[in-house]
């Protein structure tokens, strides 16, 4: 850590939001002018729209992850965890991955901690399901599928198999018919190299209680999306719930059985449960209370944005809906970042901050290889894709929008390569442990039992 007298940004959270502010803040300051630190518990930032496409083996998971040390060389960065704020004395309590916790003084204080799964209190969720909201769980999650494949291809028990070949999607929503759509994909190559398996034995089911997927680009191409996704046999329910998936026996709402060893959970999600202990102004749902200029409300040094802010939507409200918020999505986390560095460097020079406002461009949506829908709001007038030009402009956004020239040219190489070269369909399910096969092979061999000795005959002597 830094011993300098310098004012001190702490920016809690290395994600999208924490990251490109790091960057913006300095950027505008001065040299010297004040201490950036960081403090994530990951060393890296996650670009969470390209998940699906990492679990479908598309990009490579170290392409979808930017290093926040490489990325922010002038700045602190502290791996671990921010437990408490005190904002009295302006100093927060950091809890490092190893070693004591310890006392950290500020001066300007940006909260950007995202967002997690929102989870519901069924029984079995935690023990099967998986989640999406790491680079982990799609390298976990592909892993999981290809891994399905190889039981049901080794196995004669029609009940392992059919198991094995069933995959339940819980979340209809962009991260929910993505990352079916990419897994599907994924799926129907592999099953091509067994013998066994075919698309036609596997089981595609899509949960959702609200009444359409994909809400994000309108009814219609929501209503395109579902209609896609059933064309390719994925089995699409709506206005229905999960109630329990105890040992991966799914019961939804509306009285479907199934057993599956894959169960993603993808129902949206709830800003980080962490806030609570701040002692901050919340939302209703959770979410740090700002003004149209990022500053948490009632304090003039502390600035929220992005999954975990709830921030006010002035092009909406202008428009005549009051109670207009910004959604929780990249468009807006990218460049309520940039003004919300512009305004803590005008808030340590005492210069006035200036107002979020940003009018929606649209939402673009990847559904597999060559298959998408997209919304392009320009002015009034909305422009509707779908298909193979929906799922360029899926590309074209996301590619551009990936942070630092280095992952952006990664990850479109990896796509120039997919085009000429077929996908990889191996599973390294043993990464999730790498270490057992060492360990059987050094482990102390179990000491040999003791040979049982039988006791001596001896001869009574005649009397």
């Amino acid at each position: 850590m830094s011993t300098t007298e310098r004012p001190r940004i702490l920016v809690v959270g290395g994600g999208y939001v924490g990251l490109y502010a790091a960057r913006r803040i300095q950027k505008k300051m001065r040299y010297g002018e004040a201490t950036v630190t960081v403090v994530d518990p990951r060393s890296y930032m996650t670009y969470q729209p390209f998940l699906p496409e990492t679990a479908a083996g598309n990009i490579s998971p170290r392409h979808v992850v930017v290093p926040l040390r490489r990325v922010l060389p002038k700045a602190e960065v502290l791996t671990g965890r921010v437990t408490t704020i005190d904002q009295d004395r302006k100093v927060a309590t950091i809890a490092p991955l190893v070693g004591d916790a310890y006392e950290l003084p500020f001066d300007y204080l940006v909260i950007a901690l995202g967002a997690v799964s929102r989870t519901f209190p069924i029984p079995g969720l935690a023990e099967q399901g998986i989640g999406m909201k790491g680079v982990e769980e799609a390298i976990g999650l592909r892993n999981h599928v290809l891994e399905q494949l190889d039981k049901a291809d080794s196995t004669t028990d029609e009940e392992i198999r059919r198991k094995a070949l069933t995959f339940v999607f819980i979340g209809g929503g962009f991260a929910g018919a993505e990352t079916i759509g990419e897994v599907e994909d994924m799926a129907r190559d592999a099953a091509k190299y067994y013998k066994t398996v075919s698309r036609e034995d596997m089981r595609f089911i899509l949960v959702d209680a609200a009444d359409k997927i994909l809400p994000e680009v309108g009814p219609k191409l929501g209503a395109y999306g579902k209609e896609h996704l059933e064309g390719r046999g994925v089995e699409v329910y709506l206005s229905t719930s999960m109630d329990s998936c105890v040992d991966g026996h799914v019961v939804l709402k509306n009285g479907l059985e199934v057993d599956s060893n894959t169960i993603v959970w993808t129902a949206g999600v709830k800003p980080n449960p962490a806030l609570s202990r701040f002692g901050l102004p919340l939302g209703p749902r959770g979410h740090v209370d700002t003004e149209p200029t990022l500053q948490v409300k009632g304090t003039d040094y502390i600035w929220a944005a992005g999954d975990n802010a709830q921030v006010p939507d002035l092009v909406g409200r202008k428009a005549g809906n009051e109670n207009a918020w910004c959604p929780p999505n990249a468009q807006h986390a990218l460049r309520q970042a940039k003004v919300l560095g512009d305004n803590v460097v005008s808030g340590m020079r005492g210069f006035p901050q200036k107002e979020y406002s940003h009018a929606n461009k649209g939402a673009v949506a990847g559904l597999g290889l060559h298959k998408g829908v997209a919304m392009i709001v320009m002015g009034k007038m909305k422009i509707k894709l779908k298909g193979r030009l929906a799922w360029y402009m899926h590309r074209g956004y996301h590619g551009m929008a990936m942070p630092t020239f280095n992952r952006k040219i990664r990850v479109f190489a990896d796509w120039t390569l997919g085009m000429f070269l077929k996908r990889e369909v191996v599973s390294l399910g043993a990464i999730e442990s790498p270490r057992d096969e060492f360990y059987e092979a050094a482990k102390p061999a179990p000491a040999p039992a003791a040979a049982k000795q039988e006791p001596k005959k001896t001869e009574a002597k005649a009397s």
